[in-house]
């Protein structure tokens, strides 16, 4: 019974597949091929503190470890989900304890960007004294997520996910060491591929899950059915609250404004695959129809209405449709900024300038005395007049000039606005305003 509790674990594919060296790494060829950034680094034989910046199984980790070996230094690793300031101390005094026997300690936080403001501060002092070398991996953007501080003292690398050309060769690594024994179809492979997604990590694990999914069924025929059937695959990567979202909000929003339905499409049902919220993308699809089309096609802000209206009655897979056809229309719509803009600059022009005075013939007089003061005196009643325009009549503050902020652009029907308000421009001018 000794031996059963005793055993070791048989660690996961991802681990046991964990690369030894520098060259058994795939992928990152833009930080580790020769003359590149991270290779000079490992070439140097100096360490230096670094961040990982990069999307989940892309090797942050992997290349921490192998910083660690290369320099011959102890490797402490800390995880900022379920470390503290105590756990910073600890592994302070176990790096001091390290030194005295001679070795330099790199410490590795993974996901940094959950460490507070207080948090990564503790970590300051440590590193500037040279005690250790750290080394951060966060998936968020570190300009906004590592504090000044700690970041202008670690140089920042970028890391990608995988191609799909690197993933297959992770395939056919795992497969030359490990499931040797399995035939994969070519569009299995493909499969497979597909729903790791740039991930690393997440390949392996469907490779393991694969393995001991074809020994329970007794078979060694991998095939697309087989995977589809035999395994939990999840959606896309997708973060909901991370760069990840917002840059393909961005993606989705610009290429609306580009006037590209089938990119505008496809970033749609990117997030939607991902799982983003139906009534998040609706409220963005509305503010596109008021920010990018505007008055060039007013019908753009009720279809946008509409669809998110549709997407409340009807819910999802349904209401989606809605949303879909709703950014078609936007994509290809009229575009105008004019009524942005000029809303923009109105209240930049506010905030900034004095409290003026409502002219005394545009105030309200509902009494006899602001009657006698002047209150409402010689306003002209448009209606009454000719074109159901008061020529020449000022509306803004006395001694404001016309800001001109509103300026139609010649597309849908702000050109025809635009000769509305050039026709009207024309009267004043007559009038000798």
């Amino acid at each position: 019974m000794a031996d059963l509790f005793n055993a070791a674990p048989t660690p996961p594919l991802a681990e046991a597949l964990r690369p030894t060296t520098l060259d058994d790494v795939i992928g990152q060829t833009h930080l580790l091929g020769p003359g590149k950034p991270l290779r000079l680094a490992f070439e140097s034989g100096k360490a230096h503190s670094m961040i990982l910046w990069g999307p989940p199984g892309v090797g942050k980790t992997t290349l921490a470890r192998l910083t660690a070996n290369a320099f011959k230094c102890e490797f402490i690793a800390l995880s900022a989900v379920f470390s503290g300031v105590k756990d910073i101390r600890a592994a302070m005094d176990q790096a001091q304890q390290n030194l005295s026997l001679g070795k330099h300690t790199i410490l590795f936080v993974d996901e940094i960007h959950r460490f507070n403001k207080s948090q990564q501060d503790a970590l300051l002092p440590y590193a500037e004294s040279g005690l250790v070398t750290f080394i951060g991996a966060t998936t968020e953007n570190p300009s906004f997520e590592v504090n000044s501080a700690l970041l202008s003292r670690a140089q920042v690398y970028v890391l990608k996910s995988l191609s799909d050309d690197e993933l297959k060769l992770l395939v056919a690594r795992v497969r030359e060491q490990q499931l040797g024994h399995l035939l994969f179809d070519e569009a299995a492979i493909d499969t497979l591929v597909g729903y790791a997604d740039g991930d690393a990590r997440r390949l392996l694990n469907l490779l393991e899950q694969t393995g001991s999914a074809a020994q329970a069924a007794g078979t060694s025929h991998i095939t697309p059915a087989f995977i589809d059937n035999a395994l939990t695959l999840n959606a896309r990567r997708f973060d909901k609250g991370g760069d990840n979202f917002y840059d393909q909000i961005s993606a989705l929003h610009k290429s609306v404004r580009g006037s590209n339905p089938d990119a505008a499409l496809y970033w749609l049902t990117r997030m939607l695959d991902g799982g983003a919220d139906p009534r998040y993308l609706s409220r963005r699809i509305v503010r596109m129809a008021w920010e990018d089309i505007g008055l060039a096609d007013p019908r753009a802000m009720q279809i946008a209405n509409d669809a998110a209206n549709t997407y409340e009655r009807l819910g999802s897979p349904e209401g989606e449709l809605a949303l879909g056809q709703a950014v078609i229309y936007l994509a290809i719509a009229a575009k105008s900024n004019a009524g942005y803009m000029a809303y923009k600059q109105a209240r930049a022009f506010v905030k900034t300038d004095k409290s003026r005075e409502v002219p005394v013939h545009l105030r309200n007089a509902p009494t006899k005395l602001m009657k006698e003061l002047g209150y409402g005196h010689e306003y002209r009643y448009a209606h009454d007049e000719p074109h159901a325009y008061a020529a020449g009549e000022t509306y803004l503050p006395d001694g404001m000039p016309e800001p001109h902020w509103y300026q139609p652009v010649p597309r849908g029907l702000e050109q025809k606005i635009g000769e509305k308000l050039a026709f009207l421009r024309g009267l004043d001018e007559e009038a000798g305003r």
